[in-house]
């Protein structure tokens, strides 16, 4: 009977285990984005589980103007997979956090992501931005 009982609650023990696994989002850190003009740190991101937040890429972190008497604003642009980049502006001549989250509402979950940090020089030279960080978690895999 002991047996018996022991087996059952490891048995539930390690599906739960699973359970919890699949459950939580993945979560990790952004490397540092910096180039001329622009900072892009203590950023951290985290793609939600299908069925949270709408298994969007979830991101945050601080954006500086690094050079704030260029007079050029600064953002930060995010890729998901199946749309285009989308552009969140910082604060010339400032400092802001960003807590954001972008999805494809296609899609029950999102699995792949690219981000960057750019200076905004306005519309005759070309913006000033990092080479874009690609993130990506397979939950097919798990």
């Amino acid at each position: 009977m002991k047996r018996t009982v022991l087996g059952a609650a490891s048995v539930a023990l390690v599906l739960s285990a699973a359970v919890a696994a699949f459950a939580s989002p993945v979560k990790g850190e952004i490397p540092a984005l910096e180039t001329a003009g622009v900072a892009f740190t203590e950023a951290r991101y985290q793609f939600n589980r299908p069925g949270v937040n709408h298994g969007a890429f979830e991101w945050w972190g601080r954006l500086e103007d690094a050079l704030p008497n260029d007079r050029h604003n600064v953002y930060v642009e995010v890729k998901v997979q199946g749309h285009g980049w989308v552009r969140y502006y910082g604060k010339q001549r400032g400092v802001v956090q960003l807590h954001k989250s972008n999805w494809n509402g296609a899609q029950r979950y999102t699995g792949k992501a690219r981000i960057r940090a750019c200076r905004d020089r306005g519309s005759l030279r070309p913006d000033n931005c990092i080479r874009s960080r690609g993130l990506a978690y397979d939950w097919d895999r798990g």
